[in-house]
């Protein structure tokens, strides 16, 4: 089979939208099949490499380094029909995807699009509230001009079913556990991180940007630090708010944005991943702290709610719930019998996620999209079952 895939963002930009359509693309290909990517070009790309149709693009206020694709249905549909896939998977919103939605459309090319990022909710955390139900209109637009949008939770599909999306789909995201695996744990890392024998490393992982509701885990953290002042945190990654963050908080250690096994060591380094994100669809990175075996609080949607179990692998949190979330950084981390307590969360949060095959996901994603070509709606459900 001959399949496109059409994305607003790609490695080496790091976010869960381009790392899932990374994966997605490569096990495609290793399950033998052709497979087309269209993306904005990147700052410093000279030629697109083969099966790639690059773009133009614009940068993103507030997201440095991404960009937006600009509208290029004639180019999609010439390409289309010089080499035409048997079906189309969009990723992504942006001009770029609505691009691709048209030409499809107009070649008559069956077409499924992701339904990655809750932009709706992304209104309310940019202090426009008036907007959600714009954008949730506007999504809801997009997508029911599609064959099947792909959720990667029973959450997410009972609630666009609830909200009027048509044709919504299930497909679980995997997590890679043999690169986040607790056996990359560093004792010398940690040293360098200034943590002392015994005391509670914590760590955030992703943008740091006003939707991840990031002055919750700081809050978090000080309170468990006045019970245990030998306890450290860590933060991976980077955004707009960084600066003030690090200048507000010089005991914090920024890191910048880390990947591949440099990733993987400091989640395995750390005990407890704090994840106070209220604005995920799905949150690659509970998996990945689960996988390497730590400790994790997050709220109790999303990824949390898929496999985070409360008690068990740490705390998975009603939404909203600010005084429970920060009593469970106190008392997860906190108290003589921490460090084991959190060793024997993250074991068996490890276990929960074993599971989770990338060849799984991919041989899913194959079903649901030849299910499309074979134009059996009844098959792509079974596939996502």
């Amino acid at each position: 089979m001959h399949y496109a895939i059409v994305t607003e963002t790609y490695p080496p930009e790091v976010n869960g939208v381009a790392l899932t359509v990374q994966s997605l693309e490569g096990g495609l290909r290793a399950r033998g099949h052709e497979v087309s990517l269209v993306r904005p070009r990147q700052d410093g790309a000279t030629a697109a490499d083969p099966g790639e149709t690059l773009v133009r693009g614009v940068a993103l206020p507030r997201y440095p380094g991404l960009r937006a694709g600009l509208p290029a249905t004639g180019t999609l549909a010439r390409a289309w029909s010089d080499s035409r896939p048997d079906a189309v998977y969009v990723a992504t919103e942006g001009p770029l995807g609505w691009s691709a939605l048209r030409a499809a459309r107009r070649l008559g090319i069956p077409v499924a699009t992701g339904f990655h990022t809750r932009f709706d909710e992304y209104m309310r955390d940019y202090a426009m509230p008036w907007l959600e139900p714009v954008a949730l209109r506007w999504m809801r637009h997009f997508h029911n001009r599609a064959d099947a949008t792909l959720v990667p939770t029973r959450e997410l599909e009972s609630f666009l079913d609830r909200s009027g999306f048509e044709r919504v789909r299930l497909l679980p995201r995997a997590v890679d556990t043999q690169l986040f695996d607790p056996a990359r744990r560093d004792d010398a890392l940690r040293a360098e991180l200034d943590v002392g024998p015994g005391a509670p490393l914590l760590i955030h992982v992703g943008r740091i940007a006003a939707e991840k509701n990031l002055a919750l885990a700081v809050r978090g953290f000080r309170r468990l630090q006045a019970r245990r002042p030998d306890a450290r945190y860590v933060w991976v990654g980077d955004g707009p708010m960084r600066e003030a963050l690090q200048r507000d908080n010089p005991d914090f250690v920024f890191t910048g944005i880390v990947r591949g096994e440099a990733l993987a060591r400091l989640f395995a380094s750390a005990d407890l991943f704090v994840f106070p994100s209220r604005s995920e669809t799905f949150g690659n990175v509970t998996l990945e702290a689960m996988a390497s075996g730590i400790a994790t609080i997050a709220w109790d949607y999303g990824a949390a709610r898929e496999h985070l179990r409360d008690g068990e692998h740490g705390a998975a949190i009603a939404s909203g719930d600010e005084a429970t979330f920060l009593s469970a950084v106190e008392r997860i981390a906190g108290g003589d019998d921490a460090m084991a307590r959190m060793r024997e969360m993250g074991a068996a949060a490890r276990g929960a996620v074993l599971g989770l095959s990338p060849q799984r996901v991919a041989q899913d994603f194959d079903t649901l999209l030849s299910g499309l070509c074979n134009g059996d709606p009844a098959n792509v459900r079974r596939a996502a079952a």
